[in-house]
């Protein structure tokens, strides 16, 4: 889908997803790293839990698909051949500090002198302007910063993050979005433009359901844990559900929308013994979820976590389609590898890894298309993998690469 077009990925973690969405896609994205290797390449975990900068999992999931070489853009010579690989690309992603580009004479007015077609993205923290431009940020700052994080944990304690760190890659989606936003406008215009990203920005979006509350209900969304809250103005509803081997997620509607859902599952309660009188009596067509009463929800949840134990995820799952009942399991990582929906489809690829001798699978496209296949075709790249080749395409001999090498240049 991208396959003519080319980008020069300078990022860290806080870019990485940004290059990897673009080569899923097509793009010949080449990886540029210091020479030694990326930092990054030293985050856990690692396969075989072996440390070492060839074999981590975190390097191989987000730069997949891309070609890699290393280069010190700090020397002179290092800008010089950076500039050269800018004139045979469409796109430039970077997550240094504000700044740090100019200092070395390769920021984004500099280089479209050399390329004026010339797509620059960067992702920090905060953005280019403002007070906050030149602060360093975690995934835990940025998701406070963003208000995220105060909708994230249970009521009676304090605000938490997402497990796995969320912000980098909120902001690396965003990032791919924007930057193949700016490559379809040069393709009306003819003209390249700068994108700048700021990871809070990308986070404070995140929350914008809360928002909804507040203009239909005049309330701040509040931390409820496992809860819902929201739908009426004093209820909170269970939303994960212990089952006899996980977990499934349901949730009580009011309404059209749970009618048919809450009669069809308290039916078939009522037809294996587990129903009660107070739950028959409920007249669902009718039942007014904004008037619902807590007590009423604890009892009609109380039958229904009794229920839910005493049955598995699959008989739950099989039987919730049968009868319109909206309910699905809570996967697993095995449930996810092994689901007979994403086999059916051929969502997993396996990729070669002769460096650690094994063969990997890896999570396909989340598009497909009648014309192009896109999706995983080659493992991340070793350490300045592609240094002959990629130099080799802009003119450099081997005996020159050889020499910049043991200068430390690439």
């Amino acid at each position: 889908m991208l396959s003519q077009y080319r980008v020069l990925d300078l990022t860290d973690e806080k870019g990485f997803l940004c290059g990897k969405i673009l080569a899923d896609l097509g793009a010949d994205v080449i990886k540029v790293e210091k020479p030694g290797g990326d930092p990054a390449r030293r985050i856990g975990p690692f396969y075989n839990d072996i440390p070492d900068p060839q074999r981590s999992l975190y390097w191989f999931a987000f730069n997949a698909n891309k070609r890699g070489i290393t280069l010190n853009i700090e020397t002179s010579d290092g800008q010089e051949i950076f500039k050269k690989l800018t004139k045979t690309a469409d796109i430039i992603v970077e997550s240094f500090p504000p700044g740090y580009m100019g200092k070395l004479g390769l920021d984004y007015h500099r280089l479209t002198e050399i390329n004026p077609q010339i797509i620059m993205t960067s992702i920090t923290p905060f953005g280019q302007t403002g007070p906050y431009r030149d602060l360093k940020a975690s995934d835990i700052t940025l998701i406070a910063m963003s208000g995220w994080m105060y909708i994230c944990g249970d009521p009676n304690h304090p605000p938490v993050r997402v497990s796995f760190p969320q912000a980098y890659l909120n902001a690396g989606a965003e990032a791919a979005v924007a930057s193949l936003i700016a490559l379809y406008y040069r393709e009306i215009t003819g003209t390249g433009q700068y994108v700048d990203v700021s990871i809070q920005q990308s986070l404070t979006l995140t929350g914008f359901n809360s928002t909804a509350f507040w203009e239909l209900n005049g309330k701040i969304l509040q931390r409820a844990g496992p809860f819902r809250i929201g739908i009426s103005s004093e209820v909170k509803l269970r939303q994960t559900w212990p089952c006899q081997d996980g977990f499934i997620s349901f949730t009580l509607f009011g309404g059209k929308t749970g009618a048919r859902t809450n009669r069809e599952l308290t039916q078939w309660m009522a037809e294996e013994g587990m129903s009660s009188e107070f739950i028959d009596a409920i007249d669902w067509e009718n039942w007014d979820m904004a008037k619902a009463q807590q007590e009423s929800i604890n009892q009609i949840e109380e039958l229904l976590a009794r229920f839910f134990k005493a049955h598995s995820k699959e008989e739950l799952y099989h039987k919730a389609v049968e009868r319109g009942i909206m309910l699905c399991p809570v996967s697993t990582p095995r449930d996810v590898i092994e689901n007979p929906q994403l086999k059916a489809r051929g969502f997993w690829t396996n990729l070669e890894h002769p460096e650690v001798g094994a063969t990997i699978p890896y999570p396909g496209a989340c598009i497909r298309t009648s014309e192009v296949k896109c999706g995983p075709r080659r493992r991340a790249p070793l350490i300045g993998e592609h240094n002959l080749e990629i130099y080799g395409e802009i003119g450099l001999s081997r005996e020159e690469i050889v020499k910049l090498k043991q200068a430390g240049v690439i």
